[in-house]
Formats: structure tokens, C-alpha cells, sequence
């Protein structure tokens, strides 16, 4: 019963902290996405004619651009602005 209500609490709290990480849900998906091609990237060998090295490079700017984007949008919501679908 203790940890029924462990759970209960836990998720609780997450569903509270929630909004702070999912007001931009494509925005965060596509971060998400973009770690792990790096991820994929960087664990290939690499003989790829610097191919790869230039991937990594690309993905590293998509993933700043990205919080970029998530971090303007956050600062710049008008009040009583929904996130934007």
C-alpha cells in the first residue's frame, strides 16, 4: 500500500513539473529526435570521408537552433498565449 501511494505522489508531482517540459511538445520531440541521431552519429565508425563528422556538425546546430527557438517562444508569449501546435 506504501507503494501505491509512493507512485501516487510521484506522479503527482511529475504531472505538476510537467508544463514547465511540455509547453512546446514538437519542439521538445524534435530535440529529443536530434540527441539521438547524434547519438546514432557518433557511435558509427568513422570512414565516412568526414560525411559524418560534418552530420554531427549539422545535427549540433539543429539542436541549438532548436532550444533557440524553445527559449525565444518561452520569453516572448504574449499573456494567456497558448503554446503553439
Amino acid at each position: 500500500m506504501k507503494f501505491i501511494h509512493t507512485l501516487a505522489a510521484a506522479a503527482m508531482l511529475a504531472a505538476v513539473s510537467l508544463p514547465s517540459f511540455a509547453d512546446q511538445p514538437h519542439m521538445e520531440a524534435a530535440l529529443q529526435y536530434l540527441e539521438q541521431a547524434r547519438a546514432q552519429l557518433q557511435q558509427a565508425s568513422n570512414d565516412k570521408g568526414g560525411n559524418r563528422a560534418d552530420a554531427i556538425r549539422a545535427v549540433d546546430k539543429a539542436i541549438n537552433e532548436v532550444r533557440r527557438g524553445i527559449e525565444y517562444d518561452r520569453t516572448h508569449q504574449k499573456p494567456g498565449e497558448q503554446f503553439r501546435r
